[in-house]
């Protein structure tokens, strides 16, 4: 049975993993999940390799929600790279998903883009996982997490 890992933090506003696990369970079935929460996005990439190498995760997805200031923008950066990394030394995937504070312009706003984005990054760790096809076919079409899809580009 295939593993999928669900790191996420007490940082972030919104329980974007919960979400994430909802959606995973109403997508489709031979998985069990592993969960890991951490104080923040920087504790992440540690997180998502213990997950792979400790918990024999076959995927990971990592839910962080850095906040406004310049500060958490360079410290979401750092989480970002560090994740790149933890992906190359495990060759595995590690789907981030990062929802900034200021993406929105108030918490129900901030909440409803939390919780989508999650849900969506949600399938395609289903679909990398069991479903690669449907990556395929859709790809060059533009789709975004959260907001609407920016669709392909128009040659005409």
């Amino acid at each position: 049975m295939k593993t999928i890992g669900v790191a996420d933090t007490t940082f972030a506003r919104f329980d974007m993993a919960s979400a994430a696990i909802n959606e995973l369970e109403r997508t489709g079935t031979g998985f069990k999940i592993e969960r890991y929460t951490v104080p923040g996005v920087k504790d992440l990439p540690v997180a998502c390799k213990i997950l792979i190498e400790e918990r024999k995760c076959d995927i990971v997805i990592a839910l962080g929600m850095p906040g406004a200031a310049e500060k958490d923008k360079m410290c979401a950066h750092e989480a970002s790279t560090g994740l790149i990394r933890a992906q190359l030394m495990t060759n595995t995937h590690i789907i981030e998903v990062f929802v900034h504070e200021d993406e929105a312009k108030d918490d129900k706003e901030l909440a409803f883009l939390a919780e989508r984005r999650a849900r969506e990054h949600a399938v395609n760790v289903y679909s990398l996982l069991f479903r690669p096809e449907d990556l395929r076919r859709n790809a060059g079409t533009g789709q975004r997490q959260g907001f609407a899809d920016a669709g392909p580009v128009r040659t005409r």
